[in-house]
């Protein structure tokens, strides 16, 4: 498995450990583990790590012998610098899916996402079918649609090698605030006030409506993509859609309307200030993404979420209260230092 430590990689190899017809797991990672032993789910024998970077080492030799490749590997900073998200993104994931050929492997699961599709509504629910060209304007949605683009020609090439694409919505778990906090807010946040009753307000943005879904069951549809014989794309989101109004409940806010164009402004406003990581262009793909069926994961795949999209945002916001985190490079609650001063130091968006 490409990219085991992150909020998702750790729940997948989680999920595939508590599987007892996985005999052997393969977590590959940049940055491995300093405490292997401890990590959540992984018994004696059964999840060996290996380091490697996807842009650069020899991942034909890493994956030979294996049945299935799960990738999951993703560069989502420096936004300031597209070229470098492309190459580790797009050409990296090219040279994954390669190497999965050249090794033999005979399924790929493959990462893509809800930022893969092309703008769609808001008040009914697209599946599998609806166009992949992304949103241009940024660089996530731009990288995710591509690689849908060559996985189509992958899936030409290599008729015998059963694929997967996995495109869930938002991903959240109690472990990941750190990472997605440093990821998208930046070191400003401060996460102990985000208590019901102690954020006044929340802005109000006409067709700002996403679904998420909790890291444990992103996990568990991952491993169900390994271990049976199904192929395609899956939508994976938990009930109910999210908007600013169930926000604001779970924090005992007030709802202030903001124009779409406000918000847009506020988002380009901080960012060119360096005062966050997340670019304006997630704001213009979360408002133009489509909601998504997912029928076909429930009836193909037979996957169902256990945690509603509300517990998993809810378990966000007490991760990012507490400080939670786990004993990997991306999860480390303190990987930005004593107050966030690496943070500051290699500068907010610029560097991963």
């Amino acid at each position: 498995m490409v990219g085991a430590t992150g909020n998702v990689g750790t729940s997948v190899v989680s999920a595939l450990e508590s599987d007892p017809d996985v005999t052997s797991i393969v977590g590959i990672a940049r940055r491995l583990p300093a405490r292997r032993s401890s990590f959540p789910g992984q018994g004696p024998g059964r999840t060996e790590w290996r380091s490697a970077d996807i842009g650069t080492s020899d991942l034909t030799g890493i994956f030979s012998g294996a049945d299935a490749v799960v990738n999951l590997a993703w560069l989502f900073q420096p936004t300031r610098n597209p070229v470098l998200t492309w190459r580790a993104n797009v050409l990296g994931g090219m040279r994954v899916f390669r190497a999965v050929a050249e090794a033999g492997v005979s399924i790929l699961v493959h990462a893509s996402s809800v930022g893969a599709y092309s703008p769609g509504p808001k008040d009914a629910p697209v599946d599998e079918s609806w166009p992949t060209h992304g949103w241009p304007g940024a660089a996530y949605s731009r990288e995710k649609a591509y690689l849908e683009r060559v996985l189509d020609v992958f899936e030409n090439d290599h008729p015998s090698i059963r694929v997967v694409r996995m495109r869930p919505g938002f991903i959240f778990k109690r472990e990941s605030a750190g990472e997605q906090r440093r990821l998208f807010a930046g070191p400003f946040l401060p996460g102990r006030l985000l208590r019901s009753g102690r954020v006044p307000i929340v802005p109000d943005v006409p067709g700002l409506r996403v679904q998420a879904l909790h890291s444990a069951d992103a996990g568990e549809a991952y491993r169900l993509a390994v271990t049976r014989s199904v192929f395609g794309a899956f939508n994976l989101a938990a009930e109910p859609v999210l908007d600013s109004a169930a926000l604001a409940r779970m924090l005992d806010a007030r709802l202030v309307p903001v124009s779409a164009q406000l918000a847009r402004t506020a988002v380009a406003a901080a960012w060119h200030l360096r005062l966050t990581p997340a670019s304006p262009g997630l704001v213009e793909m979360a408002l133009r993404i489509p909601l998504m069926d997912t029928t076909r994961a429930r009836t193909v795949l037979g996957w169902r979420p256990r945690h509603t999209a509300l517990e998993a945002v809810g378990e966000l916001l007490a991760g990012l209260r507490t400080g939670a985190g786990m004993e990997t490079p991306p999860l480390a609650p303190h990987a930005g230092g004593p107050a966030r001063v690496g943070e500051f130091a290699s500068g907010v968006g610029r560097r991963p």
